[in-house]
């Protein structure tokens, strides 16, 4: 049966005009959070309704991967939080390699800033936790303030649009990677138990393979998953966090391309020629093998060009932000508040809420005023101290990341872990208010004005 091509202007057109809106949707960068927090409601709802009981199954449901004598079987909770979050982690290291090469931390003078912020809004966090739970049997969750959830920081401040400078969007980004490479170093020093030295090798031995095949100029991706799967394996049986595995795996993955500009151009050219030629006046159609050989050409070249780091990075994204990140919140958000309920002036509450909302603001601020009087940092242009102190609030919205610290902290039937999510909860959402509301009422810089008028 043939197949009459789509005319312009009609049913392609329409059905443009009718997904318009979802593309619109899914390009701003807030909507991954708008996606996170109907996810953390639907589980909170779930959790605290006569279905509980079938939340708690869902997370316990054991899950087998594998065939034969190699089987791995594990409750869904944990091939989330282990599984899952290994390639939440695997985007964060390509953005951190793709900021060290080509961003704001590719040089000492660019990332003095953001590192020293970063560092106190790290430091001082956890501080203000110990204060409260010093010599207790909660100390063990120090590192849970410590953490920024990138995602929503910088969706909260999209929502500004261009009444915020963009070297602050900058600032928070390149604040909010460093933050993140502190968090892995965390969860790979202090939150792994039972390390197997041996094992560990083995991981690393898949990770000099995968820099090997790097060094060959191996660009497709296929090696690099298979040798990944298995580091993943070797560091979820090594007793380090199997989420270091991503991390590990993104700086292994090419920045660069396998063919240079003018050979690109060049071999675009030919292949437009060829398509030209074979074209006619018609359309593309599965009978016209010239066309299709060429545009087959034309897909394989730009491959090539581009750089598989990016391309990678680009095509996790989405994924990342509306599949792995609302399904890690449904599984770990819902706080069953039927057991005995909340301690608001618990030690962990009280070290979580003022560490995320009074330590962030405190430790960046400090170290970003430090830095600049050293002379080891410079003051961002267009930015007023009021937006420091509005990104600092910013980065005190925890949520994912301190959830995910909390659950490697203590277990989940712990009694600190309840009054440890409400609080992240209950932080981050006054963190990201006080944070909007501070940037909202900044005076406009020159950048900003321009922005508006054009």
């Amino acid at each position: 049966m043939s197949e009459k091509p789509l005319q312009a202007g009609t049913e392609q057109l329409a059905i443009d005009r009718m997904l318009q809106p979802f593309y619109e949707f899914v390009k701003v960068e807030s909507s991954g959070g708008v996606v996170l927090i109907v996810a953390t409601i639907i589980a909170l709802i779930w959790a605290n309704s006569p279905w509980g009981h079938l939340y708690e199954a869902f997370k316990n449901v054991p899950l087998t991967v594998g065939a034969g004598e190699f089987v791995l079987t594990k409750p869904a909770i944990l091939w989330i939080n282990d599984g899952l979050m290994a390639v939440f982690f695997f985007l964060v290291g390509l953005e951190i390699k793709r900021e060290i090469l080509v961003g704001e931390l590719n040089s000492f003078r660019q990332a003095s800033l953001p590192i020293f912020a970063a560092v106190g809004g790290m430091v001082v966090p956890a501080v203000v936790y110990a204060l409260f739970n010093s010599g207790t049997s909660s100390a063990d969750g120090w590192g849970i303030p410590m953490a920024t959830d990138i995602a929503f920081s910088l969706g909260v401040l999209s929502m500004l649009g261009n009444r915020v400078p963009t070297s602050l969007k900058i600032f928070l980004t390149a604040v909010a990677i460093v933050d993140d490479i502190g968090a892995i170093l965390v969860i790979a020093v202090f939150y792994s138990t039972g390390v197997s030295v041996w094992i560990i090798g083995v991981g690393l031995l898949f990770f000099v393979l995968m820099l090997f095949l790097n060094r060959m100029g191996v660009r497709s991706p296929l090696p690099y998953l298979v040798l990944g799967v298995l580091m993943w394996l070797a560091f979820l049986k090594s007793g380090v966090h199997a989420t270091v595995a991503g991390v590990l795996a993104a700086m292994s993955i090419p920045s660069s391309t396998r063919i240079c500009c003018n050979d690109f151009v060049g071999a675009m050219t030919r292949h437009v020629s060829e398509y030209e030629s074979a074209a006619g006046s018609g359309a593309v159609t599965l009978s016209n093998k010239g066309m299709l050989s060429a545009l087959g050409s034309m897909h394989g070249d730009v491959i090539k060009a581009a750089p598989p780091l990016k391309r990678i990075e680009h095509g996790l994204h989405y994924w990342v932000a509306f599949g792995i990140m609302p399904v890690f919140a449904l599984a770990n958000a819902g706080i069953n508040f039927g057991g005995g309920g909340v301690d608001l002036f618990h030690p962990v509450s009280m070290g979580i809420f003022f560490g995320l909302i009074g330590g962030k603001a405190a430790g960046i601020c400090l170290a970003s005023w430090i830095a600049i009087k050293l002379g080891v940092a410079d003051m961002p242009g267009s930015m007023v101290p009021g937006h420091f102190f509005g990104a600092s609030l910013l980065a005190g919205i925890g949520f994912t990341m301190s959830i995910f610290i909390a659950t490697l902290a203590w277990e989940e039937s712990s009694p600190f872990i309840v009054d440890a999510k409400f609080s992240i909860l209950a932080a981050s959402l006054v963190a990201g208010l006080l944070g909007f509301l501070v940037l909202r009422s900044c005076p406009l810089s020159l950048e900003c004005s321009s922005g508006d008028n054009s």
